[in-house]
């Protein structure tokens, strides 16, 4: 049976692909983002436009466009990431990133819960990066602030949505070849995306709120 798919930052790299395969295999896919690519349209996605997920208006025009919907799976998969070091510190930095990959999920699914129902699926774009007991090379301040803060963040959203029928998943999607990434990786984003997908076909009340690789493995916190 088909489904009303939700993504944000759609418009490019693991996102489209990801929106681009839920299309291919019949869904709807309804695709937030700040400006919809030629990409994204041709994937057959329904651009929202002028999301921003790090601001509340943005993500009042999101909720506004989905008036009467109901949403079978929300993917909150914008994000960004930015350098900081010791020598090279940036508090504006990481609170951006902070806004937007941490509290931008929040702020989607809080305004989003009442258009999803029991056996709904929320999927949380996070990183390995966020991973405490994973740390071994440090630096990239805010990054592996934003998202180990999202990692809790998720772990709340499981437990809170349960009763609601509402499974979490947690997700890291390997190192993928993407911008992010300046195109280096151990896989390409059509892969990541089958992964991804795969684990939000497979998620159930009672795998909520488990941090995975795509690959199925199950991540340290």
């Amino acid at each position: 049976m088909a489904q009303t798919i939700v993504i944000t930052g759609a418009n490019r790299g693991i996102g489209l692909e990801m929106a681009r395969q839920w299309r291919q295999r019949g869904d709807r896919v309804i695709a937030a983002c700040r400006s919809a690519s030629d990409a994204l349209k041709e994937a057959g996605a329904e651009p929202v436009e002028d999301v921003d997920v790090s601001r509340s208006e943005g993500v009042a025009r999101l909720r506004q466009a989905l008036e009467g919907e109901r949403i079978d799976v929300l993917y909150n998969n914008a994000g960004i990431m930015k350098s900081e070091s010791l020598d090279d510190m940036d508090f504006d930095r990481i609170q951006e990133q902070f806004q937007v990959n941490t509290l931008g999920p929040l702020r989607v699914t809080h305004a989003l819960l009442d258009r999803m129902g029991e056996g709904a699926k929320v999927g949380l774009m996070t990183s390995r990066m966020g991973s405490i007991a994973d740390n071994d090379s440090g630096g990239k301040y805010g990054y592996r602030i934003s998202k180990a803060g999202l990692n809790m963040a998720g772990k709340s959203l499981a437990v809170d949505l349960e009763p609601r029928g509402i499974a979490v998943a947690i997700l890291h999607p390997g190192f993928v070849q993407t911008d992010m990434t300046n195109n280096q990786g151990h896989i390409t984003p059509d892969v990541a995306a089958e992964r991804l997908i795969q684990r939000m076909d497979e998620l159930t009340l009672g795998t909520t709120g488990t941090f995975w690789h795509s690959d199925g493995s199950v991540l340290p916190w």
